[in-house]
């Protein structure tokens, strides 16, 4: 099989300053955790602190399990939900490997600040392509998480810079046809976004993949699907911050 990445961000609680800290990837047999230049700018500008489970930024870390850091942000197949929690990520039949969902789901937690993404790769057709769940919707009225409910699958969404948004000037807000403001798109695509949308804005598409009614968590509430034209040299998430220091 091919190397699946992911990418661990971390926020600053204070300044919600956002840096993507490290790098799992795995192989089919063995799983790699490294950090990122990213750590080492965290570190330099907001104090971040090696993880416990990986006290080295400049070590390889390798093993045949899944590291327990990752692990324990997945739901335990033995919860009852767990059937709904894989219905609410949309992934195919047979396809709820411990990475594959977390990939999907962001392995956020209420007790931290920690957030993992996948790296995207072209799909069968040659497209940038990504799901994401839509962020910020514990900010909406309740009209906007109404419309959220109403939406139906493959309906499309259109972006919208919010340069005057206080906590990020580069947020990217996403929006109906109708004129709702329904969320965000996560951080950690803009600047790929930035790059594409340079190139030709009319060949970034956003969809509904699916909604995910209560009692589905707001964070798991709307699941987007985002597919581009894939420039000829390009490479995503190639910026510094992203680069192993190993």
């Amino acid at each position: 099989m091919s190397t699946l990445t992911l990418f661990l961000a971390w926020q600053e609680p204070r300044s919600r300053a956002w840096f993507p800290v490290g790098r799992l990837a795995f192989d089919g047999e063995i799983y790699r955790f490294v950090y990122t230049e990213g750590a080492r700018a965290a570190q330099r500008m907001q104090g971040f602190q090696p993880l416990p489970s990986f006290p080295d930024l400049e070590r390889v870390y390798e093993s045949d399990e899944f590291f327990p850091l990752f692990a324990n942000r997945l739901l335990p197949r033995s919860q009852a939900e767990y059937a709904d929690f894989v219905k609410w990520l949309d992934l195919p039949q047979h396809q709820d490997d411990p990475i594959a969902v977390l990939a999907r789901s962001g392995g956020r937690q209420a007790t931290d600040t920690f957030e993992v993404f996948p790296s995207p790769e072209p799909d069968e057709s040659g497209q940038y392509h990504i799901h994401f769940f839509a962020h910020g919707l514990r900010h909406l009225p309740g009209a906007a998480i109404d419309r959220i409910h109403r939406l139906q699958p493959d309906q499309p969404l259109l972006l919208v810079h919010d340069f005057q948004n206080p906590a990020d000037a580069r947020a990217l807000m996403l929006r109906t046809e109708d004129c709702y403001n329904i969320g965000y798109c996560p951080r950690y695509l803009l600047d790929d976004l930035f790059k594409l949308i340079e190139r030709d804005p009319h060949l970034l598409h956003v969809a509904v993949e699916r909604v995910n009614l209560p009692p589905a968590p707001l964070q798991l509430r709307l699941l987007c699907n985002l597919t581009a034209r894939w420039p000829e040299g390009f490479s995503p998430f190639a910026d510094e911050m992203y680069q192993a220091i190993a």
